[in-house]
């Protein structure tokens, strides 16, 4: 537990600070709000999903997978296959699952009432990666280790998966500016800051696209994918239209934002 808490901080922590540092050096569009407000706002939620996480869920996926793999629980814990095959197909699994929640959170909407928080930041940088709802990570929490169980997913693998979900969405959010050919290349299989500006955009047909976090397939094998945002990278509006006031997205606010009406 301690080893899995400290891989995890580590990687946090450097992915912030490596990304951070990329939007200093080579940002992608000036930010319009107030940097310090919002960077206290999303980085309490971070504070605050982490705690309730920890006091709401005696177990977590990486212990719930090892109890699993010791009861023989799960698909990949009766297939006689390789664990770096069980490995390599949890993480595709995994990857699409939460690809497939991010769409339902968007389409069901009491789900969409947790999830738009996260679509009402007005800019986007690495700390809007961890712009969530608790109750949003609440649910997303069922459903991993529902998830867990049900595949059978290797202790080490639920622990990658979730390192690399939470560094890959604070790559994604990131201001950062990449060179047009290497973006090409990078959104082959990864989600780049540019595919997922897109998803941020206040066009409701661009919202509801590049619902990835990690891998580009699930958006260009599902009819999700949208390369470019119509207005383009710097014309392009960001956030939601019913919530352009910077005094409705302090962090009380957004913590009740779900029970009120735009």
């Amino acid at each position: 537990m301690q080893i899995e808490q400290t891989i995890r901080l580590s990687v946090f922590a450097g992915v912030l600070l490596l990304v951070a540092l990329g939007e200093i050096i080579a940002p992608r569009r000036p930010l319009l709000d107030n940097k310090r407000r919002r960077w206290f706002t999303n980085l309490t939620l971070v504070v605050i999903d982490t705690t309730a996480v920890r006091l709401l869920f005696p177990i977590l996926p990486v212990a719930l997978a090892q109890i699993a793999e010791a009861r023989g629980w799960g698909l990949f814990n009766v297939l006689p296959v390789t664990l770096w095959l069980k490995i390599l197909l949890s993480l595709l699994l995994l990857d699409f699952i939460i690809y497939l929640q991010h769409i339902l959170f968007h389409y069901t909407p009491i789900l969409w009432r947790l999830h738009r928080m996260h679509h009402t930041d007005l800019d986007l940088d690495v700390t809007s990666g961890n712009r969530f709802h608790p109750l949003e990570i609440m649910i997303s929490m069922l459903i991993k280790m529902a998830a867990v169980v049900i595949l059978g997913v290797p202790p080490v693998a639920a622990l990658a998966f979730e390192v690399v979900l939470n560094a890959c969405s604070m790559f994604s959010h990131g201001n950062i500016r990449l060179p047009a050919a290497f973006d090409r290349l990078l959104r082959l299989f990864l989600v780049t800051p540019d595919m997922h500006r897109v998803h941020h955009s206040t066009i409701v047909r661009e919202t509801n696209s590049n619902f990835g976090f990690n891998l580009t397939w699930w958006d260009r094998i599902c009819g999700t994918y949208r390369p470019q945002p119509e207005k383009g990278h710097l014309g392009m509006t960001i956030g939601l239209k019913e919530y352009r006031d910077p005094q409705r997205l302090t962090l009380l606010r957004l913590l009740i934002q779900p029970f009120t009406s735009p």
